[in-house]
């Protein structure tokens, strides 16, 4: 994709075929917050350019996954809040969501996603 910016759109996930709402935290602002302060979301944030999280100060739980370039899932874990996330090297984007939401996606390592941005 070219140039990043924050935003909304949708994420399909080819083993569900099912779209699902798409946040995106493109600048360093809404990197940095990710998650944090909110009691869940409905969907998942895409969090651009990066390849490790943390989960201080969040409110719950929250699956992860690490998506390498071609948005190839590498690895996918659960996070409890409070935790730090290991480094990623081929990572190069990060789904968050509300724990157990990705294993009903069928979100798991080497399935392709999909990500359609509808703007900012």
């Amino acid at each position: 994709m070219g140039k990043w910016v924050d935003g909304t759109g949708t994420l399909t996930v080819a083993a569900r075929a099912r779209e699902i709402p798409l946040e995106v935290a493109a600048s360093y602002r809404a990197r940095r917050r990710g998650l944090l302060g909110r009691d869940g979301i409905a969907g998942a944030l895409l969090i651009v350019r990066t390849n490790s999280v943390h989960t201080f100060g969040m409110r719950f739980p929250i699956d992860v996954a690490y998506l390498d370039g071609s948005f190839t899932v590498r690895s996918v874990v659960t996070m409890r809040p409070g935790r730090l996330g290991m480094i990623r090297p081929r990572g190069r984007h990060v789904l968050e969501t509300e724990a157990g939401a990705m294993a009903e996606w069928g979100l798991k390592k080497g399935v392709r996603v999909r990500v359609d941005l509808t703007g900012s």
